[in-house]
């Protein structure tokens, strides 16, 4: 795209990252979301979805798009970040993040736009796109999450003790003896407790574990148990993920995956870690092969995190040939 009047005066902010709007847009039900645009306000309409569920929008997630190609629109979600009430589960689903998304859409006035989003961001656009594919112009994933507790249940037990026998044991020696034959559920119903001396422990460990699966050459390889106890800030995604989790993402059984159909004519990308310990590259397979026009991409020595090497620059080039596919 050749940049008009318009992005010349656009390329002379002093950063072409920065907002150009960031809102508290009320969506009902006692919550409003931050909502902020980067880029170009003529440019291609997209969306980022952040993972989790429960972490939010970071900065540094405005410059995976073309400041003068893209109008980028990033949004914390239900409880998440900046949105208010932070925290709340309350009137808190899947099908309330895309009843949001279409209350973003309007307020922007896209008649249709670009998803981008990994592990749960993905699993939030598929939602989105099979339940209104009219409205979709193009797809960007990064490793696929289908939201499915059988996923989140081999990450956690025989994936982590394959990989990480001993964090496996660290893992489960939080919980009692009686609990460890299904571990999972126990630390779901552990972090969902309302009393802290329950909970504190359980989401340390959780968030601890889940960070070195995560990562392809993970800093931590064992959960520092002494620490557990000791109090200090917890941090907000088990809570959020415990929450979704346990309703199976608020979905039907294999949902993402049976009603895929819906994607047809839709261009998509897939950026895998060929070692994503979470969202391992199975799933993006059989994802692709009910998706017709998918492409999957395959990033060697990487695992799950957009910051393990060559995956935050695959997804740039995703969402940029994306683009280049809608506006032809």
């Amino acid at each position: 795209m050749v940049p008009d009047a318009d992005a010349a005066v656009s390329a002379k902010r002093a950063d072409p990252f920065a907002p150009l709007t960031s809102d508290m847009l009320d969506v009902g039900d006692g919550h409003e979301l931050y909502v902020e645009s980067v880029g170009r306000p003529d440019g291609i309409p997209a969306i980022y979805l952040h993972g989790g569920p429960g972490s939010g929008c970071q900065p540094d997630h405005r410059k995976l798009f073309d400041p003068e190609r893209f109008c980028a629109v990033l949004f914390d979600q239900r409880g998440c970040g900046r949105s208010r009430p932070k925290g709340s589960r309350e009137h808190n689903t899947t099908a309330h993040l895309v009843a949001d998304m279409e209350k973003i859409r309007e307020k922007f006035g896209f008649e249709r736009w670009m998803l981008v989003g990994g592990s749960w961001g993905a699993t939030l656009a598929l939602a989105y796109a099979e339940a209104h594919p009219e409205r979709v112009s193009g797809i960007a994933l990064r490793a696929t999450f289908l939201g499915t507790r059988a996923e989140v249940e081999t990450a956690f037990t025989s994936r982590l003790s394959q990989f990480y026998p001993a964090l496996s044991e660290d893992f489960l020696s939080v919980l009692p003896p009686e609990e460890r034959s299904r571990p999972v559920d126990a630390y779901w119903r552990r972090i969902l407790d309302a009393d802290p001396a329950v909970h504190g422990p359980a989401a340390r460990a959780w968030h601890d574990a889940e960070r070195t699966l995560s990562e392809h050459k993970p800093a931590k390889t064992r959960l520092d148990l002494a620490s557990l106890n000791v109090w200090r800030t917890l941090p907000a995604t088990p809570f959020m993920e415990a929450h979704y989790f346990v309703n199976n993402s608020f979905m039907s059984e294999d949902q993402l995956l049976r009603s895929a159909g819906k994607l047809e004519g839709i261009p998509g990308i897939i950026v895998q870690g060929r070692y994503d310990l979470l969202c391992p590259p199975e799933t993006s397979h059989a994802l692709a092969k009910v998706w017709p026009g998918s492409e999957i991409r395959i990033v060697e020595e990487a695992g799950h995190s957009l910051y393990d090497a060559g995956v935050r620059d695959a997804v740039m080039r995703a969402i940029a040939d994306v683009a280049s596919k809608i506006s032809r």
